[in-house]
């Protein structure tokens, strides 16, 4: 039975309440647990999106800087380019972004490169996927620190370290490959042969000429040639995508958290949720929101099946009930995490 440590917050706590019960927390955990630390550990973050307000502000982060800083551990805010257009979508905007947002106590660290080209294929060999494509700078790092909000998601039901683990760490055709379970195609009407596309592609699935074409037995879906097309002439848009984003729920969830195995196996990786400012969207969407329920507290945990689980639970204890427990179930059976789980309170 996995552990789960939890700090619970008031209802009305301040940002500078949650941010002592996350250095308090963080600091009981790594010694009761007796963790051992990396000389270099990144923190995985979600800088949020233009116009979103209530994402996890980088200030409930600083007692825990503090506490690394002291254990003379080096650190980073990482984070991973997303597959739709907008200021995440390329390296430059993405860290403007981010430090428009606050993130400047740390340097920011784009994982999958300028363009979302530097990814890593790990083999999981599970139901859905049997390689997963992670954003290089994660799936070299042997120790993340993943820092999720805990909130409402249109598709996956809830987020947390699951999800965190999957889309967070995922490379573009990581993403892709999740939302979609298409692999690219090339519209010739836009393609102006400049090569940029074969350039990227490792696997010679990419021919150019006077009709140009993606060989789908070749291509494993990793997304490189549409990250770096310039006049977007790969395209990831088609019925069969669209079709299965829509009506594809339980597949999409099972596939989050084979992704998230991919993140988690063999790694040290320390999970910590924050349940407070909970809404019923998530964090990559470009407008304001309301909360959805009050504020309940940080979790930490090894297991990011348990942390999800205790949140998910700690939930439906008052009264809001998220969907999505097939990530879950899935990830347990696939050897990410249990959903059994032993919370210890501190006080």
């Amino acid at each position: 039975m996995s552990k789960v440590y939890f700090k619970p917050v008031s209802a009305k706590a301040t940002p500078e309440e949650i941010r002592n019960a996350a250095g308090e927390l963080f600091n009981q955990f790594i010694n009761r647990e007796k963790i051992s630390l990396e000389s270099v550990i990144p923190l995985k973050v979600h800088f949020g999106e233009k116009g979103n307000r209530t994402f996890l502000a980088p200030e409930l982060f600083d007692r825990i800087i503090d506490i690394l800083q002291q254990k003379g551990i080096r650190s980073s805010f990482i984070e991973s380019s997303v597959l739709y257009g907008g200021e995440r979508f390329k390296k430059e905007n993405h860290v403007r972004l981010a430090r428009k947002h606050g993130f400047t106590r740390l340097d920011v660290v784009i994982a999958d490169g300028e363009n979302g080209e530097d990814a890593r294929d790990i083999q999981t060999d599970l139901p859905h996927f049997k390689f997963c494509s992670i954003a290089g700078g994660l799936a070299d790092s042997p120790q993340t620190l993943v820092l999720s909000h805990f909130k409402g998601h249109s598709l996956a039901g809830f987020g947390g370290a699951i999800k965190q683990l999957s889309m967070g760490f995922a490379s573009k055709g990581g993403k892709m490959a999740m939302h979609l379970g298409v692999k690219p195609t090339i519209w010739n009407f836009l393609c102006k042969k400049c090569n940029l596309c074969v350039s990227r592609c490792q696997h010679g699935a990419i021919t150019i000429g006077k009709k140009s074409f993606i060989d789908k037995n070749k291509c494993i879906g990793c997304g490189a040639c549409f990250s770096i097309c310039p006049r977007k002439a790969v395209s990831i848009y088609s019925l069969e995508g669209l079709k299965n984003a829509l009506f594809q729920k339980r597949s999409f969830r099972e596939k989050l958290a084979e992704y998230a195995y991919a993140a988690h196996h063999n790694k040290n990786n320390l999970y910590m949720n924050f349940a407070t400012n909970i809404t019923a969207g998530c964090d990559c969407e470009p407008r304001p929101m309301l909360r959805c329920t009050a504020d309940i507290g940080i979790f930490m945990s090894l297991d990011p099946v348990a942390i999800d689980q205790a949140c998910l639970d700690a939930a439906s204890a008052k009264g809001k009930k998220f969907k999505g427990s097939e990530q879950l179930l899935h990830g347990e059976k696939i050897g990410l995490g249990s959903t059994q789980y032993e919370l210890i309170t501190l006080d």
